[in-house]
């Protein structure tokens, strides 16, 4: 019985190679779809993520891509190998030191136009002040009033009947004035005595 167990022991351990895992994360995430509960899934699949940091490209290979750099890497593998990392971590160390520089460069030109800014204002002249008024109704104009005295005419010959006397009288006296002053001679202007 002893020799049964030392004799199928191997084969159990060879008969895995057809039964192996997910070879990278497509076939981790095809494996997920067929999960049966929508939390399984979703569980499988972060799985998927932890252990495969490649993603399968269409013409062939792998690539990886760092979301530090916002960049993506090709790998050889689904996932880098320790050669590959270290080099995505030169270049995220050259990456930082451009950050670091094109920040540098950035607080600098702001400093710079500070006091560019700063001298301008010593130089230019003071900015000349504005009275202030303060603001008030606009001017009225005055309306031109009617004499009175015409006013009332008009208003007494707008009440009158017509063809009477005490209407027609004021109107026919200013004519009887008008025709005298036609046919009268002019008066001389007084004249002054002379000293002597």
């Amino acid at each position: 019985m002893f020799v049964a167990c030392v004799v199928l022991a191997p084969v159990g351990a060879h008969a895995q190679w057809w039964h192996s895992g997910p070879r990278d994360f497509e076939d981790c995430a095809d494996l997920a779809e067929k999960a049966k509960t929508k939390e399984d899934k979703t569980a499988q699949l972060a799985d998927c993520n932890a252990k495969f940091a490649g993603r399968r490209k269409p013409g062939g290979g792998y690539t990886y891509y760092d979301f530090m750099q916002d960049r993506s890497f090709d790998i050889a593998g689904p996932n880098p190998t320790p050669e590959e990392q270290k080099k995505i971590d030169q270049e995220y160390t050259v990456y930082l030191g451009k950050q670091r520089r094109s920040d540098m460069l950035a607080a600098y030109n702001a400093q710079q136009l500070q006091r560019q800014e700063k001298e301008q204002e010593k130089q230019a002249p003071p900015p000349q002040v504005q009275p202030v008024t303060p603001r008030s109704e606009p001017e009225k104009v005055p309306v031109p009033v009617a004499n009175p005295l015409k006013q009332a005419a008009r208003i007494k010959a707008a009440q009158c009947a017509k063809n009477s006397f005490s209407c027609d009288w004021p109107r026919l006296s200013q004519s009887l004035d008008d025709l005298k002053k036609l046919f009268s001679p002019p008066t001389p202007p007084p004249k002054t005595a002379k000293r002597g």
